[in-house]
């Protein structure tokens, strides 16, 4: 198995942004991406949000990538993976990645997946981290035969789409919870059934993240970022979460505690901005990224099962609507005012022990889950 560096089998080539101010740039009909419409999950992406036009392309001097072509991001958060389903534009936000013969773009793109982490830790700059083209020039990657690394992607390929159906599965557990939730107490926002109302400042306080530097150094600590929500409800393996390098530990009010709540506040994604989670640390250091806000009730007469599911409604995640032009924000006040039913204690631990049961229910389906997500990377540590 013969070893290469990715500039000498690719050929790599980045993006840009035309002038946001230059209305005839927009709302063209040619594909322009950004690192946020690459979710945990994508694996060819065939359509953009936003549109240039050929005059944006001709003023700015922007490239093209064909379809096919391994799209990474490189800031932003770097490690995000796709594969074009068509040509298409991107921002500056990428190190895109045309193959030459010599390696089958879906080789390469179960292997960058593979090497999140590595990707990461190659990243430089003090503000926020990114990747050069240098840097992934330098990349090295194991090639068998041509065949041989076809044979590989179409296996990984065939797991994923098992993964894929499981996952389609799981989320009518979802279903079923969020109709249960809707037929016992109604929409939170309508409150057509009458509970009381508190607002959520009035039940307990926000705290905006930490705002790190990447030269930092000295102890570390898990973080809780935007990237760790997916389609979580709980987070309570603080061991999975990534860590930070901190100069000294945070002050206590940085570090989370059990049955805090925790927004994602500020993304490019619009869809991300408003999604909570609770978080369950059990005594372990755990801080949370400048880009969330954390949510910390000191009011009884709630409980956080059925608070989460009042914030994860389609209504109440309207109220959280973001501002700004590119990047969407969530702010304490947005989420201070927001109106939030209080029914009975005993109704609300009458929803949180259906949940526990459906829970219990949806366990086989998760097993296999993660029984497959482990074979796809068996296979995958082939590429390393």
């Amino acid at each position: 198995m013969a070893k290469y560096k990715l500039g000498d089998i690719c050929t790599i080539i980045s993006g840009s942004t035309p002038k946001t101010g230059i209305e005839e740039y927009w709302k063209g009909n040619l594909k322009w991406i950004t690192p946020a419409e690459i979710e945990e999950d994508t694996y060819i992406i065939s359509d953009s949000e936003r549109k240039i036009t050929e005059l944006a392309v001709k003023k700015t001097g922007l490239s093209s990538f064909p379809k096919g072509t391994v799209i990474l991001s490189s800031r932003a958060p770097i490690g995000k993976v796709a594969i074009a389903g068509c040509e298409m534009y991107c921002n500056q936000g990428f190190k895109n990645l045309i193959c030459s013969e010599k390696i089958n773009n879906k080789y390469l793109y179960w292997f960058l997946k593979r090497n999140t982490k590595y990707l990461n830790s190659l990243g430089r700059g003090a503000t926020f981290k990114e990747i050069s083209k240098t840097i992934v020039s330098e990349i090295e990657i194991n090639l068998p035969e041509y065949r041989k690394q076809e044979k590989i992607a179409n296996e990984l390929e065939k797991i994923n789409k098992i993964i894929g159906c499981r996952k389609q599965e799981l989320k009518l557990f979802e279903d079923l919870v969020k109709a249960r939730f809707i037929e016992i107490f109604g929409d939170p926002v309508m409150n057509e059934k009458d509970w009381p109302t508190k607002t959520l400042l009035d039940m307990g306080q926000c705290k905006n993240g930490m705002n790190f530097h990447y030269d930092d150094e000295g102890i570390e600590i898990n973080c809780l970022g935007v990237g760790n929500f997916k389609d979580f409800s709980v987070i309570d393996n603080i061991d999975e979460l990534p860590t930070v390098s901190l100069n000294k530990m945070p002050s206590e009010e940085y570090l989370l505690k059990d049955d805090d709540i925790v927004f994602v506040r500020s993304n490019g994604n619009k869809d991300l901005v408003g999604r909570s989670i609770a978080v369950y640390p059990r005594d372990v250091p755990t801080t949370f990224s400048g880009f969330c806000i954390r949510y910390r009730k000191h009011d009884n007469e709630i409980t956080v099962p059925y608070l989460l599911r009042v914030l994860k409604t389609d209504s109440m995640r309207l109220k959280m609507t973001g501002r700004g032009a590119n990047i969407q924000n969530l702010n304490q006040q947005i989420l201070g005012m927001l109106v939030i039913p209080v029914p009975p204690r005993d109704l609300q631990n009458q929803f949180a022990d259906f949940v526990t049961q459906v829970n219990k229910s949806k366990l086989p389906q998760e097993l296999c889950t993660i029984l497959q997500e482990n074979s796809l990377y068996k296979l995958v540590k082939v590429l390393v």
